[in-house]
């Protein structure tokens, strides 16, 4: 882990901002540089200490670790100029949350072995340097996918490099990952967006929402406060699996729907009681 001298974060929001100051607490020794879209960004993540300088593509020669942070539309667009411009030797990781498109985007590049796809399960409902905390990452999940087309060498270092952010390891293909993270991250996300557009468009005095909103309803729209600019490419990108689980979701509303029309609280009944199981799934995550 100690070979990574210059590390270049390309999207220094939330997910590579974070890393990149789990980073500086890890390796202090190492030369943290941001590449982003934003300028306004780049001039933020200095001031506040997240990275240490700000770079462009053309720097990525000198880089030892390449951390891809970006909309996920926008990484199968990068990653292939990025492996053209970093050394034979130079570890370049995407951690966007689709990952069968990005894999796709260079399968056939000629330093497809220093590439890892990777996705960490971590996160909160703000972008943008700001969003950026030290241990976002502990005791979570990263989920690697196509490990084997990774050179063994760099496979080493970026499994090191995990383990020192506390996080576990789970290995998976991509298009296993993009379907399954359709149903635990997308769809909760597109519940959240449209359980606030319908409250909001129902409650026009917004002091009512206030008001009368407790903890299960903040808890259940938190998710709408998610950047727009991040997700609809999210959706875009993993649009086959996504309209697979909206499908189940809207059927299984629709019966409840049914249900409740027809004054069958038993079977109301039975449905939560059966979605009460999730408890024990879920026990132990915060």
């Amino acid at each position: 882990m100690e070979d990574f001298k210059n590390i270049f974060i390309i999207g220094v929001g939330l997910i590579g901002g974070s890393m990149a100051r789990d980073f500086k607490r890890l390796l202090p020794e190492a030369e943290i540089y941001g590449i982003d879209s934003s300028k306004n960004h780049l001039e933020e993540a200095v001031g506040l200490g997240v990275i240490d300088h700000s770079a462009g593509l053309e720097d990525l020669h000198k880089a030892d670790l390449v951390i891809v942070a970006v909309p996920v539309d926008q990484a199968n667009l990068f990653l292939p100029p990025v492996l053209d411009a970093v050394g034979e030797d130079t570890l370049v990781i995407d951690v966007g949350s689709t990952k069968n498109s990005v894999c796709e985007a260079v399968a056939a590049h000629d330093k497809r072995r220093n590439f890892l796809a990777a996705h960490p399960i971590a996160g909160t409902e703000f972008s943008g340097p700001t969003a950026a905390v030290e241990y976002l990452f502990s005791g979570k999940t990263m989920i690697i996918c196509e490990v084997e087309k990774t050179t063994f060498k760099l496979q080493e270092k970026a499994l090191s490099l995990f383990n020192a952010l506390g996080m576990r390891l789970r290995y998976m293909d991509p298009q296993s990952h993009d379907k399954h993270i359709a149903y635990v991250s997308h769809l909760s996300h597109i519940s959240s967006f449209m359980l606030g557009k319908t409250v909001m468009e129902k409650e026009k005095n917004e002091k009512d929402i206030f008001d009368m909103a407790g903890s299960g309803f903040a808890s259940t729209v938190r998710l709408a406060k998610s950047n727009p600019a991040t997700w609809t490419p999210i959706f875009k990108e993993n649009k086959e699996h996504v309209l697979e689980t909206l499908s189940e979701y809207i059927q299984n509303l629709n019966s409840f729907k049914d249900f409740l029309e027809a004054d069958d609280y038993e079977a109301i009944y039975k449905e939560m009681k059966n979605a009460n199981h999730i408890k024990s799934i879920l026990k132990g995550i915060s």
